[in-house]
């Protein structure tokens, strides 16, 4: 078994970097400068047409997109490892939080950088557009507050991939100005899943 994994610091491959530091399984690293265009290089696009990070090639396979690339890991190496459930009512579960981190906070996350971020020119932002995603992103995380009540993780018990996924796009609202106070669990709770020492581990680059 071998895994190269290619990523950028401070970018979407950090949740696939804390998965990894999670599982604890063997992986190379390679880090690519996009200011650089290392993501643009024609070996760089043969595995990954998309031009972007993260990408893991497992077994020779690329595969490329942070939910796809957290999902093969969760079924190949995370059920055995606690942090991934079997097959089953648990796994549904799973994919729905999943899906709702990348789809649905992975929106208003994209409308929030697009709309406040000085990497776009003044004259693409839009200050309305912001507005919106930020009471979006309250909705949200009221949903998520009415999840955790009396909980210490989405499924339980037991920190999961779940919680990384959902918890990883959850803290970058915190850059945009969310407040958290009104939600005392999620509050509690990103503290919880941000504390580990994976996480860490895959935060030193």
């Amino acid at each position: 078994m071998s895994m190269v994994f290619y990523y950028t610091p401070m970018s979407s491959a950090t949740r696939i970097h804390w998965a990894l530091e999670e599982l604890g399984v063997p992986y190379e690293k390679k880090k690519l400068d996009l200011s650089a265009g290392d993501q643009k290089r024609p070996d760089y696009l043969a595995l990954n047409p998309n031009g972007k990070v993260p990408l893991l090639v497992d077994d020779g396979v690329p595969i490329f997109e942070s939910l796809a690339i957290l999902l093969h890991l969760g079924e190949r190496f995370g059920v055995e490892k606690g942090l991934f459930p079997a097959a089953g009512m648990a796994r549904a579960e799973a994919f729905k939080w999943i899906a709702w981190s990348q789809v649905s906070l992975g929106d208003i996350l994209s409308r929030l950088f697009r709309n406040t971020v000085d990497r776009f020119p003044a004259e693409e932002r839009n200050a309305k557009a912001a507005e919106t995603a930020k009471r979006e992103a309250a909705e949200h995380l009221a949903i998520l507050e009415r999840a955790l009540a009396g909980k210490e993780y989405l499924g339980g018990k037991q920190f999961s991939f779940t919680d990384l996924a959902v918890a990883g796009s959850s803290m970058i609202l915190g850059r945009f100005g969310i407040d958290f106070a009104p939600y005392p669990s999620v509050n509690a709770w990103v503290g919880r899943c941000t504390s580990r020492p994976a996480l860490a581990r895959a935060m030193q680059g």
